[in-house]
């Protein structure tokens, strides 16, 4: 029987990548499940809630003796040592940018899939762990903002006088600046958004925000709907309509990224030194770079009175919805994965897998990732 192991993560991560119930349908697909002790308590799932739906409790040692091992952050070197030959690793990896881990694996043979590689297809959708956690994240911000700001979000009448509402600026409207548009609206927060897509503007309308348009933008629509490298003038153009409605807002939610490289820089310092003090800028970007060019990963910074956070990480903030739908996206991906019996099953047959699955038996199945690495594999 293929046993399952489940890691706990690294301790500034509070998610954990499998809940109790999902063991319990992991079990129903006849795959034994271990989970490392108090993996799942910054979630709030309990060992005893484990074993309750019939997983047993062991050590990181003996979890990852699994055949199958489930994270949401890549083990570190030293755990895939502890690994046989054939595992067959489910994380996020960010293959595109941490090459050297790929080789890595290569090397020790150990099958991977990268859970952010799940092409952004129809019927890849309930499998699509980036839109879960960043529709948390989008939320996250939002909330965030609202705690740091000085001031309201909504428009009050009061009887000292009317309060008029916060200005909001978010650049992207992926699904983390949609849920952000969602939330702000839901707060009162007049919303104004950026995005190079021409295709969600009638998404920004329909949620109560602004469309800033920069006309020329270059589009891909094999991009997978992500944000594509823009032309010279279109930055410059890009660069004064942001600076102009910027510095009018109270609050900036950046959450514009482009797979694979560094986050497009979209808030300069010039324009953050010409903010209004008291503004609060949070950039959801700031692992892959910031779209802030004063971002700093995990810091807030005081910037002559413009308080500018840098944190990728705010769907940790609420491990138990965040581990919840982390986790239903995995089985949704488990389904096509294992067969009846369950034995792990991976074939490039089928579209998902086959650029999901990042290695396979020393071979690199992902399109992008082959492209990348190849030149340098090959002797």
């Amino acid at each position: 029987m293929t046993t399952a192991g489940i890691l706990k993560e690294p301790s500034h991560d509070r998610r954990i990548s499998i809940i109790p119930e999902s063991v319990a349908a992991l079990i129903k697909m006849n795959i034994s499940v271990v989970v490392e002790q108090t993996a799942g308590a910054g979630a709030f799932f309990s060992d005893e809630d484990y074993t309750k739906n019939g997983a047993q409790i062991v050590s990181r040692t003996d979890a990852l003796k699994a055949d199958i091992i489930f994270s949401i952050n890549p083990p570190e070197i030293d755990d895939l040592s502890k690994m046989k030959a054939g595992t067959l690793l489910v994380s996020v990896i960010n293959p595109l940018v941490n090459t050297s881990y790929v080789e890595e694996l290569l090397s020790r043979k150990i099958n991977c899939m990268s859970l952010e590689s799940v092409p952004r297809t129809t019927r890849a959708q309930s499998m699509d762990i980036l839109s879960s956690m960043a529709t948390v994240t989008g939320y996250k911000a939002v909330l965030l903002a609202a705690s740091k700001l000085p001031k309201f979000f909504p428009l009050l009448m009061t009887a000292a006088g009317s309060i008029p509402p916060a200005k909001v600026l978010i650049l992207g409207a992926g699904v983390a600046g949609l849920q952000a548009i969602a939330t702000c609206r839901k707060l009162g927060g007049v919303v104004e958004v950026f995005d190079v897509r021409s295709a969600v503007k009638e998404e920004v309308k329909s949620l109560g925000g602004t469309f800033i348009e920069v006309e020329g933008a270059a589009e891909d629509k094999a991009a997978g709907g992500y944000a594509i490298q823009q032309s010279e003038e279109f930055l410059r153009k890009q660069k004064q309509l942001i600076h102009d409605h910027a510095i009018k807002a109270d609050v900036v939610i950046c959450t514009a990224q482009i797979p694979g490289r560094k986050a497009p820089v979209l808030l300069t310092k010039e324009t953050v030194a010409a903010m209004k003090k008291g503004s609060v800028i949070i950039d959801l970007a700031a692992s892959s770079g910031g779209n802030c060019e004063v971002t700093q990963n995990n810091e807030s910074l005081d910037m002559n009175g413009v308080l500018v956070i840098g944190n990728s990480n705010l769907a940790s903030e609420m491990p138990g919805d965040a581990s919840r739908m982390f986790s239903k996206n995995i089985m949704n991906l488990m389904k096509i994965t294992f067969t009846k019996e369950g034995a792990i099953h991976l074939t490039k047959e089928d579209d998902i897998l086959a650029e999901t699955v990042i290695t396979k038996d020393g071979e690199i199945w992902n399109s992008r990732v082959k492209s990348l690495l190849q030149p340098a594999t090959v002797a």
